[in-house]
């Protein structure tokens, strides 16, 4: 069950579009939050608000940050959406955002995306790796990135892709099932795809979940399975399906060590077309067990391994002035798991250059 406390604006750390950062008093001393405009409006300076506190108690990912809920300065508020479609349904915050689909006539009856490459990847975390492959050997292409409802829902909450949109690393958001907040709003995975292709016009596009993956301990329970679906419905729109591997030699638990095992159960189970899997070379023992992983899982015999050499990644980061972190360890803490995301995308750029 939800936990609520009511308290104090006590300041503003940060406002960019969809986002406020706060800090609130709630009776014992000040506690950050962060508000989405789009669902609440936005509060001032010494505003009463209600927070949603159950991430920081449950102790999950959200960094320590509460959840305005509610400005109690207003008896009513109110913002009408660009249409019809309603995400979070059924919850106290559904909102009308609307969709690309509903307003765009030149998407009535597309079926294809036009070889366009998709890259699918389970973290959100590796989407910098990705852009920033991508962009270095295609610097021309357009590349989308499609957040999935895999995760957090806000695209505004995201620092990492607010951040790759000022560096000219991505060009274009679309959200999509009940994700929201990206320049195209999209119903299904599918249209999402239809989206970047024939409105955002994008040479490439970017699949992964918002920050926060879902994961369970178990062989089926973790929202990463989602990468098979991402995979087949790009096969099925004329697509080039790009799979992006889940892979660490720094994660402490043995179902994520070498191939992680969301990797292996996606591909193995859930991906039911045969797809591109971007194999870095690495060299050395990580290599070989990458490799050991992939044919154990019977990977390499279900799809098609395309081995690439990858930039120093890690290195690329910080000429980008960006700070990526997966699972609370830095970049150069964990640097096979962006390798293996780096590969994707030279997989992908050399498909927009190839056209097959």
């Amino acid at each position: 069950m939800p936990s609520f406390r009511s308290g104090t604006v006590t300041a503003i750390l940060e406002e960019r579009p969809g986002l406020q950062r706060v800090e609130v008093d709630l009776g014992d001393g000040a506690e950050r939050a962060y508000v989405l405009p789009q669902l609440t409006g936005a509060v001032a300076l010494g505003d009463r608000v209600v927070v949603n506190t159950t991430a920081v108690e449950l102790g999950l990912g959200t960094g320590g940050w509460h959840v305005v809920h509610w400005n109690l300065e207003r008896d009513r508020w109110s913002e009408k959406g660009p249409g019809h479609i309603i995400k979070s349904r059924y919850t106290s915050l559904q909102a009308d955002v609307g969709s690309s689909e509903e307003h765009l006539e030149e998407l009535a009856e597309v079926e294809s995306i036009d070889g366009m490459p998709v890259v699918a990847a389970a973290l959100h975390s590796q989407v910098p790796a990705i852009a920033i492959a991508i962009k270095d050997r295609r610097p021309e292409a357009k590349v989308a990135y499609v957040m999935t409802d895999g995760a957090g829902l806000p695209l505004a909450l995201s620092d990492t892709v607010a951040q790759l949109c000022d560096r000219g690393l991505l060009d274009a958001t679309v959200t999509c099932g009940h994700a929201f907040g990206g320049d195209f709003e999209a119903v299904s995975i599918f249209s999402a795809l239809a989206v970047a292709r024939h409105a955002a016009k994008a040479d490439v596009a970017i699949v992964a979940m918002g920050p926060g993956i879902v994961g369970t301990n178990t062989r089926l329970g973790f929202s990463g399975m989602e990468v098979g679906g991402i995979l087949d419905a790009a096969a099925a729109l004329d697509g080039v399906p790009i799979a992006t591997l889940r892979a660490s030699f720094a994660d402490p638990r043995p179902r994520h060590e070498g191939l992680s095992h969301h990797t292996a159960t996606a591909l193995r189970l859930a991906c039911r077309e045969r797809v591109r899997v971007a194999l870095p070379l690495i060299g050395g023992p990580e290599e070989q067990r990458l490799r050991d992983d992939l044919a154990q899982a019977g990977i390499t015999d279900r799809h098609d391994i395309v081995e690439v050499e990858v930039p120093d990644v890690v290195a690329r980061f910080a000429e980008h002035d960006l700070e990526v972190v997966s699972m609370g360890r830095a970049a150069a803490d964990d640097p096979v798991l962006f390798q293996v995301a780096a590969a994707a995308g030279i997989v992908a750029a050399d498909a927009i250059a190839s056209g097959s």
